[in-house]
């Protein structure tokens, strides 16, 4: 199995159009300025947006604001009139729509129709979930909806570790979910969503990497990724979830304890194509502030666009290319130390 599948990417290249290209083409190019001159310069608009359905969850991970209730800012639902309203501002130049942030989307009774909308304006949808909510009905509607990526967190193939990181889960829900889905497609006859079992490699779980992959064939799932754990404390990993294999971790054993293994290069491609808005409408710079900190603007006072080109991004992309290591989300981003294979 690999990262890239040809059918999932020619569905995505099959939602390009002259005003999506000429738009990726202007981001790109100031990016690339604004990397070599040390200056912020932003051309066009995002690429692809995150869009939080809700704060919401019903698991309670252990390196998670969601499960471990630990949010500052409110917690609640994405409303259906702003989030169309929101598109409707930017379908045009937008190509990719994560539905994810923070919670699990199908809490949300509005966002299966979000993700319609988003279908019917031909942009490409995915979004992650931990598949609890997946019986008959959500499976069949999920499939309706047009969900171009599914991506099911899968983390552990025994119950007994599964929940040791999935706190609250059932895995047997889990992998119900997925044959409704996997069902449903052959039903409808349909290709999409692409469907992924994302299995986050940790201490309790990565003896199971051959078996995941294995489960996946047998459930019928597209592919199988495997990501690095992002861990908060993890100079001293107080819920031991660091890997011994260091090939599945962000990080590298040190006298002490850990240090992070990513080199912070003072540029970021987020911060030129890929924002998030939570449920609230807040932007936020990019899925690693995930209590919304850095606020760039508020869509509840002023639209996306005018948003997108003010002093407060402008200063931001500013601080990136002047170092970031002085900015608290970039401490612990994975760019650069992921695991592409499966």
């Amino acid at each position: 199995m690999s990262r890239i599948n040809r059918r999932d990417s020619l569905n995505l290249l099959s939602k390009l159009t002259v005003a999506r290209v000429w738009n990726g083409v202007k981001v790109l190019s100031s990016y690339y300025i604004s990397k070599w001159t040390k200056k912020p310069v932003q051309w066009g608009y995002p690429v692809s947006i995150s869009f939080e359905p809700t704060t919401s969850c019903n698991l309670r991970c252990p390196e998670c604001p969601s499960g471990l209730r630990a949010f500052t800012r409110p917690t609640g639902m994405l409303q259906k009139d702003f989030f169309r309203e929101t598109i409707d501002q930017l379908h045009r130049e937008l190509l990719y729509l994560v539905f994810y942030f923070q919670g699990e989307p199908y809490l949300n009774p509005d966002f299966l129709d979000m993700v319609k909308y988003a279908a019917s304006k031909r942009i490409y949808t995915a979004t992650s979930t931990n598949a609890h909510y997946l019986n008959e009905e959500n499976a069949r509607r999920t499939v309706e909806s047009g969900l171009d990526r599914l991506i099911i967190s899968i983390d552990g193939t025994t119950q007994e570790v599964y929940q040791q990181y999935r706190v609250g889960g059932q895995l047997s829900k889990v992998l119900e979910g997925a044959r409704n889905i996997v069902k449903w497609k052959k039903a409808l006859n349909s290709t999409k969503p692409f469907v992924v079992f994302q299995f986050l490699v940790v201490k309790p779980n990565e003896h199971q990497i051959e078996e995941v992959k294995k489960l996946g064939r047998e459930t019928g799932v597209d592919d199988v990724w495997l990501k690095t754990a992002q861990v908060y404390d993890y100079e001293k990993d107080p819920n031991q979830l660091i890997p011994e294999n260091g090939k599945y971790s962000r990080y590298r054993k040190t006298e002490s304890g850990y240090a992070f293994k990513g080199k912070l290069a003072n540029h970021c491609w987020r911060l030129w194509h890929d924002p998030v808005i939570t449920w609230d409408g807040l932007v936020a710079p990019c899925c690693f502030d995930k209590d919304a900190q850095h606020r760039l603007g508020d869509l509840k006072k002023k639209p996306f666009k005018e948003i997108w080109k003010n002093g407060e991004y402008s200063k931001f992309r500013e601080q990136i290319l002047k170092g970031r290591k002085n900015i608290d989300i970039c401490s612990n981003c994975s760019e650069g130390t992921r695991v592409w294979e499966s």
